[in-house]
């Protein structure tokens, strides 16, 4: 699986937009070099993963799924994955180890 920039780009774009409030402030408590996903199929949970899993071909997939499934524009302030969050974990354990 190829490398999809425009996509990330697209959605560090959509994150910052949605990071912010209208006053310009941000409200996020999100690290540098992290981004917030909202995981789950019913209720989601929020995580902070390192900007370094954007690289990772098994996340890109997830992020094509959001994409397709919820588009970039999210009113909770992250992107939103649509998977089980045991599944969002033990991708993020393999990432981790990797």
């Amino acid at each position: 699986m190829g490398f999809r920039l425009p996509r990330i780009v697209h959605a560090k774009q959509s994150f910052r937009r949605s990071s912010s409030t209208g006053n310009g402030s941000s409200t996020v408590d999100v690290p540098k070099g992290y981004f917030t996903v909202y995981v789950g199929e019913v209720q989601k949970k929020r995580f902070v993963i390192p900007l370094s899993y954007l690289n990772q071909p098994s996340f890109q997939d997830l992020l094509s799924q959001a994409e397709e499934e919820f588009g970039y524009d999210h009113p909770m302030g992250g992107i939103t994955i649509p998977c089980s969050e045991d599944l969002f974990l033990d991708l993020t354990r393999s990432l981790k180890d990797s």
